[in-house]
């Protein structure tokens, strides 16, 4: 399986594993790479845009895991959540609106602390 490695800044590196049943949000990732963005942080979350875009999925939800990566698609972007954001009801992730769950990050998501306003973040295909 082909998983997403993501480098935030010079210094965060992480591998992003997709779910497993290659939903039409993960096959147009996988099909967008490698692209480059500028992260932005709400909350306990980093996001950033993406060159495609994916209709609201079923299985959409807004209740987010620590680790846990989504697609935003009223905002074209990608969003990996570490900890609460300015909606959640306590110490839970939480999106703005219901996500796309993509899949997983495999770092550390304390890590992601350190993402600031701006930097820039590039993800290529691995396998």
């Amino acid at each position: 399986m082909t998983t997403i490695r993501t480098y935030i800044g010079k210094s965060i590196v992480s591998n992003i594993i997709p779910r497993d049943d290659s939903t039409p949000t993960v096959r147009a990732l996988l099909s967008s790479l490698p692209f480059e963005a500028r992260v932005h942080r709400w909350g306990d979350e980093i996001y950033f845009e993406t060159p495609f875009h994916s209709d609201l999925e079923p299985d959409a939800r807004a209740e987010m895991s620590i680790a846990e990566v989504a697609f935003w698609p009223e905002g074209d972007a990608l969003a990996i959540f570490f900890g609460p954001t300015p909606v959640s009801r306590e110490s839970e992730p939480r999106a703005y609106s219901p996500c796309n769950i993509v899949g997983r990050i495999d770092a550390a998501p304390e890590a992601l602390r350190s993402a600031a306003e701006g930097m820039p973040v590039r993800l290529t295909a691995s396998t």
